[in-house]
């Protein structure tokens, strides 16, 4: 999975230290992250690359993370140069780009920048909140409000009868391939409670035997992803939740038509059950 970066080592821990010139900037806008393609993979610029036009980014930065004691950076509102080798792409590059810890800095960076600009300011009170020195918070010094990222809680669900397993295809979404049910943790619900409640929504089946498998954070919806495996529970008749999905199917094990990819939890759970590891 995407977040597998082994040998690299991947560490959160926040330390608001100073870039330097060679430290790793990161720079989005909207849906789109500033790297370069090369025939090695993506390569993100550094300070060294920006300050030319950008003078200002060491002073007007944010401390992300470090790989391998490389440290990340998240900078703002700078200026590019019109024929710059860095160019602007969609964060989606993320799910194949190599090399793959790369592809992890880049879209964990995305979840950090997207937090930051929706906590400008204060949701209590409306001034701007500040950065603290100590933690990666944000803080109000008008009414003492504390804000932490946030991360969703979410199920990935293989429903089994079986040699079956239950595939879908999403409705009106970009992603085409298919996939197992999902959905996420409501207030108050336990995440095997979800399971059960997100399957009779999308399919109108019962389950049980729920068990975990394992668990992604999945930047690109600011996600943690917990993976089960369930039996059906009676009767597999489908009754599909059209708003949400554009189809739902039982295959044999034997004719389950994914191929394995690196990126994602759904991914290795179908091919888990695909080859028979499950």
């Amino acid at each position: 999975m995407i977040q597998d970066i082994s040998p690299h080592i991947y560490d959160n821990q926040y330390r608001p230290q100073p870039p330097e010139k060679d430290s790793i900037a990161l720079y989005y806008e909207g849906h789109g992250i500033l790297l370069k393609k090369t025939q090695e993979g993506i390569i993100f610029p550094r300070f060294r690359d920006l300050e030319r036009l950008n003078e200002e980014i060491y002073q007007d930065y944010i401390y992300l993370f470090t790989i391998d004691e490389e440290r990340y950076y998240l900078v703002n509102e700078i200026n590019r140069e019109r024929l710059s080798e860095f160019t602007l792409e969609n964060t989606e590059v993320f799910r194949m780009a190599e090399p793959q810890f790369r592809a992890f800095a880049g879209i964990t960076g995305y979840q950090l920048f997207n937090w930051y600009q929706s906590h400008k300011y204060c949701g209590r009170c409306g001034h701007t909140m500040k950065m603290d020195g100590k933690e990666r918070m944000l803080f109000c010094e008008e009414c003492h409000n504390m804000e932490f990222p946030k991360i969703c809680p979410a199920v990935i669900i293989g429903v089994t009868d079986g040699n079956k397993l239950l595939l879908s295809k999403y409705a009106d979404r970009a992603f085409k391939k298919y996939a197992l049910l999902a959905g996420y943790t409501e207030i108050g619900e336990t995440v095997e409670e979800t399971v059960k409640r997100e399957v009779m929504e999308e399919v109108g089946l019962k389950v049980k035997n729920i068990r975990y498998y394992k668990s992604q954070p999945w930047s690109f919806t600011d996600t943690l992803l917990m993976g089960f495996y369930c039996d059906l529970d009676g009767e597999n008749q489908i009754t599909l939740d059209k708003e949400e999905l554009a189809l739902a199917e039982w295959f044999e094990r034997e004719d389950i038509p994914v191929k394995s990819s690196r990126d994602s939890l759904t991914n290795e759970m179908i091919m888990k059950f695909k080859n028979g590891e499950v």
